[in-house]
């Protein structure tokens, strides 16, 4: 093994790959990830004093809006080392690179790209509320990107705190194979230390032990000696399925060492089947230096995981693979864009193979372009190290570069391959913004674009006939954040307007229709002709166009301008002018002329054909609908849930968890704006919610009017 490993790793490097590990912090808002973070940081040496997030003192969340408000905005980077004390990594000393993640789903999109370059991952979970909207939406992305992940179940010394009932909520609501690694001792203010079910000990914190450095390791305690042998025997047995020698000796009645133990969780854990759950209090420093050994023990390395898959830049769209191999050709993935005041575009890049070296040049396959690494940076949150070379596996940040976007492949010219990008949902809100001075015009529009490039679900576009400049984004917080700032950062003074519901025109039945383009002016003249078959799509298919063009009556040259001309038909819909979508458009007839044809015609042809078909196919309008989520002390849930009601809401479930009563409902967007305010109003500031795009439905008939009026004025 050793020299297999050795092979892949640059003689230079301070960490051996199979000693580093690069993970993700992700969970719902609120569930204690950055205190998580934090408490990581402080056990591992990386801070000499613990911060904490009500104090604004805490190293990742560093945007003065992320300490102002207490939540996380920004995927934060940084590193520190860990050694465990046992087992086959003992007294090793690993590098984590870790990424805290957002837990608001206005900021999903930098849970989005951190997950698709991160190689393992802790979901952690409240251990109060359990399985929470958020968790879903982060476990979905993990499980998009096939991250093995190990799962945190925090705050458990809250009141109300139920480890077994979180477990189950994993298993139940995530279809997670969840087993418990240990036991909390004790639940609430009562949570004294963790049992161990693999090496059948407790660790018990002492009393005075405020920041949670001294612990004792004891005998499994005699009152918890029953749930101890039960969950053991069940881990035991869920282990089976993965590892034959641990099936043999538990059906041979045998004793199973803790090494036999962890190498089978490791096993279960790379396959994606298997989700160790460990209990703990970061808050009350509690449970997390097991949780750091479990990182070492259970999650991935860079070797650990199948090639990276990648696709030749030759139109071909065959599949390669790159494997993580320091004396390789430089493979590299820019997964996040970041302006700094003092440096400029930073861009944040995953080396899979390769070594990144300062001064060298790398080649871009989307704007065939090589650019020169000028600057070369470990990132540490807000803070920064400048290195000579990053090698595979390691997670940095170049200075230098000016046309790369998120997503972009940077690579040995040689090798000219696409590593697969990460993908990001579409803006559900939009509102206008201008400059309340000419002077700044310029610096608006400057700021627009920093944030644009940074943050692929914020959109800038422009309103060609009231000439207003329209923001789009994922929710009201997402825009409030980026008007904040525009103002902080880049220092515009600008106003903003009600924010705009993003909706959305689709068809109901199959219509045709004929677009012609036929102009003559004396001399050449222009000629495209294009029947066009639309049809409904299911739903969240997006546009498809079938090309059904038989005998030539549409020459192939003028195919592709016939199909961009209903693209672009599509941009504006025949009710209100939104955006088309779930259809399929089939461009069935046609004619041309010899000289008078042209790419411009046909496409124009497009555009005309299609908006005649869409008249005919009984259009409808869509508007987005919001998932809502209430958190609120009983009493208060009679008002809430019809305050709801009257929001044109849709009570999908309430459950009670502890004192809390959980409302879950389905909400259109148009309704939602303000119910920050109104939820607090109703519920004495005591409820909390979460909101995050579910899905389309048609708007009602009472609506359309409205909505069409609106549009008419824009």
């Amino acid at each position: 093994m050793a020299k297999e490993i050795s092979s892949v790793n640059s003689k230079n490097r301070s960490t051996p790959l199979e000693y580093t590990r690069n993970i993700g912090i992700a969970a719902h808002i609120d569930a204690g990830k950055t205190t998580t973070t934090e408490r990581i940081l402080f056990y591992s040496g990386v801070v000499h004093k613990i911060g904490e997030v009500h104090d604004g003192t805490t190293v990742t969340d560093w945007m003065e809006q992320e300490r102002e408000r207490g939540i996380t905005i920004t995927s934060a980077a940084i590193s520190c080392g860990w050694s465990t004390k046992e087992g086959y990594y003992a007294d090793i000393r690993h590098q984590i690179n870790l990424i805290d993640t957002p837990g608001h789903v206005d900021f999903t999109a930098e849970v989005e790209h951190s997950l698709r370059v991160l190689d393992g991952a802790v979901a952690v979970f409240c251990g109060v509320a359990g399985v929470q909207p958020q968790s879903e939406t982060v476990w979905r992305q993990m499980d998009k990107y096939n991250v093995p992940r190990i799962a945190f179940i925090n705050k458990m010394d809250r009141t109300g705190a139920n480890f077994f009932a979180a477990v189950n909520d994993i298993r139940e609501k995530l279809g997670g194979n969840a087993h418990p690694l240990f036991l909390p001792i004790g639940s609430e203010d009562k949570l004294r230390g963790l049992v161990d079910l693999v090496k059948m000990c407790a660790y018990v914190y002492a009393d005075n032990s405020v920041d949670g450095v001294r612990y004792e390791v004891l005998p499994v305690p005699s009152d918890m000696s029953g749930d101890v042998e039960k969950y053991r025997e069940l881990l035991v047995e869920a282990l089976s399925d993965f590892d034959d020698a641990i099936a043999e000796k538990y059906l041979e009645g045998k004793e199973i060492s803790a090494d036999d133990m962890r190498a089978a969780i490791r096993k279960a854990t790379l396959s994606m089947k298997f989700i160790g759950v460990i209990p703990g209090s970061a808050f009350k420093n509690k449970g997390v230096q097991m949780l750091l050994d479990a990182v070492i023990d259970y999650l991935p390395s860079p070797l650990d995981l199948p090639p990276v898959r990648a696709f030749k830049d030759d139109g071909s769209g065959d599949e390669a693979s790159i494997i993580p191999d320091d004396n390789g050709k430089v493979a590299a993935l820019a997964f996040k864009l970041m302006t700094d005041p003092f440096v400029g575009k930073l861009i944040f890049c995953r080396v899979y193979a390769g070594q990144l070296k300062k001064g060298e040049v790398v080649y871009n396959p989307r704007t065939r372009r090589s650019e020169r690494v000028s600057r070369l940076m470990l990132m540490k949150a807000d803070a920064r190290e400048d290195i000579e070379v990053a090698y595979s596996g390691d997670i940095c940040a170049i200075i230098g570069f000016k046309g790369v976007v998120t997503g972009d492949t940077l690579c040995d010219k040689g090798l000219d391959l696409v590593l697969e990008p990460p993908t990001f949902p579409d803006p559900v809100i939009s509102m206008s913004i201008e400059p309340k001075s000419k002077a700044d015009q310029t610096k608006l529009s400057l700021g627009l674009q920093r944030l644009a490039e940074e943050d692929p679900t914020f959109r800038v576009t422009g309103n060609q006939e009231t000439g207003q400049t329209i923001i789009s984004g994922m929710g009201e917080l997402h825009l409030e954040i980026i008007r904040d700032r525009l103002f902080r950062e880049f220092k515009v003074e600008a106003d903003a307007g009600r924010p705009q519901i993003a909706y959305r025109e689709t068809v109901t039945a199959e219509a045709t229709g004929e677009g012609k383009f036929i102009r003559q002016t004396g001399g050449r003249g222009q000629y495209g002709h294009a029947v066009i078959k639309i049809e409904p799509a299911e739903k969240g298919k997006g546009a498809e166009i079938v090309n059904e063009i038989v005998g030539g009556v549409i020459p192939k040259e003028y195919i592709k301008p016939t199909q961009e001309g209903i693209l672009e038909g599509a941009q504006t819909g025949v009710i209100a002018g939104y955006p088309v979508v779930d259809f399929v458009a089939r461009i069935i007839d046609g004619s041309y002329h010899e000289v008078d044809s042209s790419e411009l015609a046909f496409k124009m042809a497009g555009i005309f054909g299609f908006k005649e078909a869409m008249r005919k196919a009984g259009p409808i309008l869509l508007e987005p609908i919001m998932r809502v989520d209430v958190a609120t002390p009983e009493e208060y849930q009679g008002d809430i849930v019809g305050d709801l009601n009257r929001r044109r809401g849709q009570i999908h479930g309430i459950e009670v968890k502890g004192n809390l009563t959980m409302i879950c409902a389905f909400v259109p967007l148009e309704t939602m704006f303000g119910y920050a305010t109104d939820v607090r109003s109703l519920s004495k500031g005591r409820a909390t919610y979460t909101m995050e795009p579910s899905h389309f439905e048609q708007v009602p008939a009472g609506q359309l009017a409205k909505i069409i009026e609106s549009a008419a004025k824009k």
